[in-house]
């Protein structure tokens, strides 16, 4: 495949994310990532609704994303959607007027496409060379598969995401025993059995706990690419955010202030797959669904 200059959105239940690359021979080159929390899915768990205000937010981001997207010379431009919009009644309304305003490509993922989306993702810049959990913990959902050298041979999305935990159960600031408790119970229930002994994570809650495990004042993408979270640390991270105020965790180094408020609920999903699992590490990649998305978009053809 030819050099193509591409961009690919993604409309996450928590955060609106922009990545614009160059692809080629199924490479992804990076030009340009940037990230908003924008809390799309914010109540569409009780609801089902996209309500007014998360969306005007998504779009506020987006007018700034086509201006990136225009400068940066992309000629083609997918935006993926996921959890909030696969669970809000009017989010293929959403979806169209995204199109109508903004002219990009949609298109709105199961839980499975969002899987094998994501692990073309992690893969797009090396192969795995054994069967290997991937979990992306997203704001409504977490999806996990298990990929190696012949691809993807299990995926599954479950109703367990950072947003969606946070809404639901942790309601106290900071939450209480009996809240994380709730939390995690729903969170195993849902937990397949696998067997498997190496994962990768992607999205924030990962990349946060890593910045955080390696001391980041300022975030920094190379250091976290690679860095193993031991387990060890992932409890020391929920058991040390979890006792602080929402106030208190805006000031935590390496946490964008931001994810402060769902950060715990994430944080209890990433220890219940470990344990379930049996795992005694992470290894954090900043490769993800965006890089999927990039390719898929390097496909579309120019008219598209």
């Amino acid at each position: 495949m030819a050099r193509v200059r591409v961009a690919a959105i993604d409309l996450g239940t928590n955060s609106t994310r922009l990545l614009v690359a160059d692809v080629e021979d199924g490479r992804v080159d990076e030009v340009v990532r940037l990230l908003a929390i924008t809390r799309l899915g914010e109540g569409v768990d009780e609801r089902r609704l996209l309500r007014p205000e998360p969306v005007a937010r998504v779009h506020a981001v987006l007018d700034a994303y086509a201006r990136e997207v225009e400068e940066r010379g992309a000629t083609r431009v997918l935006a993926v959607a996921t959890s909030a919009v696969r669970d809000a009644t009017n989010g293929e309304r959403f979806l169209e007027g995204l199109r109508e305003r903004y002219g990009f490509v949609t298109l709105l993922l199961d839980g499975r496409e969002e899987a094998e989306t994501t692990f073309r993702g992690v893969t797009s810049d090396h192969r795995l060379d054994r069967e290997t959990l991937v979990v992306d913990i997203g704001g409504g959902s977490t999806e996990l598969l298990v990929g190696g050298p012949g691809g993807v041979s299990f995926a599954t999305s479950l109703q367990a995401g950072c947003v969606r935990l946070s809404e639901r159960f942790l309601h106290t600031d900071p939450p209480t025993a009996g809240e994380l408790e709730a939390a995690a119970a729903h969170t195993r229930l849902l937990l397949p059995a696998l067997d498997v002994s190496a994962a990768v994570g992607v999205a924030g809650t990962i990349t946060t706990v890593a910045a955080i495990d390696l001391g980041l004042a300022e975030y920094d993408a190379e250091r976290i690419h690679g860095h193993r979270i031991s387990r060890a640390a992932a409890e020391r991270a929920l058991a040390q955010l979890s006792a602080l105020s929402l106030a208190e965790r805006e000031r935590v180094p390496g946490l964008e202030p931001a994810r402060a408020p769902v950060i715990v609920g994430g944080l209890v999903v990433l220890r219940e797959v470990l344990e379930r699992y049996g795992l005694d590490e992470i290894e954090a990649s900043e490769r993800d669904i965006l890089h999927g998305a990039a390719l898929a978009a390097a496909g579309l053809g120019a008219a598209a």
